[in-house]
């Protein structure tokens, strides 16, 4: 995990790869609430191993929840976190920010740990 710029949302996390990550504001207590049709429009970011802190994102912050697969998500700041499918694998793409889908809201993620919202979307 790391930080990169993204359009006017300023610094958020990222993955190695550079993909923008989410929060969903209907998770609760570190666990996910979506899964099946959520899921596949928002893609849990899993790990088989320990997740890495890059560039302002911090180790501390950085943890794991078993999901009801069984499959381990990747956390920040105690918020399992997210891809959105229709960014792709483009660098700085946010299409997913602020939307309203499967019952809440999702959000990009500050090197905080704290949701951005884009002001006036």
């Amino acid at each position: 995990m790391a930080t990169a710029k993204v359009g006017n949302l300023g610094q958020v996390l990222v993955d190695g790869q550079g993909r923008t990550l989410y929060v969903f504001e209907k998770d609760q207590g570190g666990k996910s609430s979506c899964s099946g049709a959520c899921a596949a429009v928002w893609p849990p970011v899993t790990t088989t191993g320990k997740p890495h802190a890059g560039s302002d994102a911090k180790a501390s912050k950085l943890g794991t929840t078993t999901r009801s697969d069984g499959t381990t998500q990747v956390t920040y700041a105690g918020q399992p976190l997210y891809y959105y499918a229709p960014d792709g694998t483009t660098k700085g793409s946010a299409k997913g920010e602020g939307l309203n889908q499967f019952g809440a809201g999702w959000d990009v993620v500050a090197p905080s740990g704290q949701k951005v919202e884009k002001s006036g979307s």
